[in-house]
């Protein structure tokens, strides 16, 4: 009888401080040559909207750091599942900057965030190995991915995984690509279950695009020339090459996986995609229904949230998973039985996409 990894519990974390876009109207902005853009801020928050649907981001206040709110959703996980702490084999945190706090922009790695997540949770078994994955937006599902390994392997029964990020603390504020990002955490309880009914992860794909892709994303000085802080890195990318590829291979990418699982996307009731840019997800979603000859997209298939929470890297997809599960995400549920896809696209650049069921 074989084993399946299942999803037990999930948990997040949501910070209450709302970002709306009209708080970068006093912003001045600058293109990545330092020339200062001379539109008014508020036409380019608007057209900000109109590119991505975002219209606020949450950011954590400023005495908290990613190892807090992953703390946090990793107990909403454990006490949705019902299980005790001690009996976890793995805790595995997925992030890409530490711990940055609100006066000290240097990333903090050590110990580990997981290490720390374990000690919060007063977690005395030894047995609990704590390790963080940075793998830039995917992380969280190749997390996931590396646990349904431990777990099918016979060496785990229970895992705990998290994504949480605090990107506000790694944004320039000259540049508009800044506006993407916010901070957050969810997590999940995978387990192992045997039985009759084939249920759980059922197949996963990962591809790493580095020898022409690596600097998709990178840091990289402000785009103020005459910034007052000249030592500080922040996050960048290339907007429209990282769209592109985007659209080219991460369609491509979940067939693959659909294929390995010998499920077709007809038979698909969600798609959960890593909240990057709204436009980006529909089409992402469309030329996927295209490989299929599919030219209808059925509604409700793509539950998305970026609107309202903005981009926060590799808690983006588990925080919209305990959303649904927990039934605050309206016209969205998962029922037994139902196929899930889950795909996310990040630095790297890599791509993972996993079929699931539930």
């Amino acid at each position: 009888m074989s084993i399946q990894s299942v999803i037990t519990g999930t948990g997040s974390y949501i910070p209450e401080n709302r970002i709306r876009n009209d708080a970068f109207h006093s912003y001045d902005f600058f293109d990545g040559d330092g020339s200062k853009i001379e539109k008014q801020a508020k036409e380019i928050t608007g057209k900000f909207q109109e590119i991505t649907t975002i219209s606020e981001r949450r950011y954590v206040s400023d005495d908290m750091v990613t190892s807090d709110i992953a703390y946090l959703a990793a107990v909403k996980a454990i006490e949705s599942a019902g299980i005790d702490k001690e009996e976890l084999d793995y805790i595995v945190v997925a992030h890409n900057f530490g711990d940055i706090k609100s006066d000290n922009k240097r990333s903090d790695f050590v110990p580990s965030l997981a290490a720390r997540v374990k000690h919060k949770l007063k977690i005395e078994s030894p047995d609990a190995v704590a390790y963080d994955l940075p793998f830039g937006c995917p992380g969280w599902l190749q997390a996931v991915i590396q646990a349904d390994y431990f777990i099918r392997s016979g060496d785990a029964k229970k895992v705990l995984i998290i994504g949480a990020e605090v990107l506000s603390r790694v944004c320039d504020p000259h540049d508009r690509d800044s506006m993407l990002y916010s901070d957050g955490a969810g997590a999940i309880m995978l387990e192992a279950r045997t039985g009759d009914r084939l249920n759980g992860i059922i197949a996963h794909k990962t591809r790493s695009d580095t020898l022409t892709h690596s600097e998709m994303l990178f840091m990289g000085n402000s785009y103020n020339p005459d910034n007052e802080h000249p030592d500080e890195i922040y996050l960048k990318m290339f907007g429209r090459k990282l769209y592109q590829y985007a659209l080219e291979k991460v369609p491509q990418a979940i067939k693959d996986c659909l294929d390995k699982s010998n499920i077709h996307l007809n038979e698909v009731n969600k798609v959960l995609i890593h909240q990057a840019n709204g436009k980006m997800d529909d089409a992402i979603l469309k030329r996927l229904y295209c490989l299929y000859d599919m030219k209808e997209v059925p509604d409700n298939i793509m539950p998305m949230t970026i609107s309202w929470l903005g981009n926060s890297s590799v808690a983006s997809i588990p925080t919209l998973l305990d959303l649904i599960m927990k039934g605050k995400l309206d016209n969205h549920a998962i029922n037994q039985g139902d196929i899930v896809v889950f795909a996310s696209v990040g630095a790297g650049m890599n791509i993972n996409a996993m079929v699931y069921k539930a």
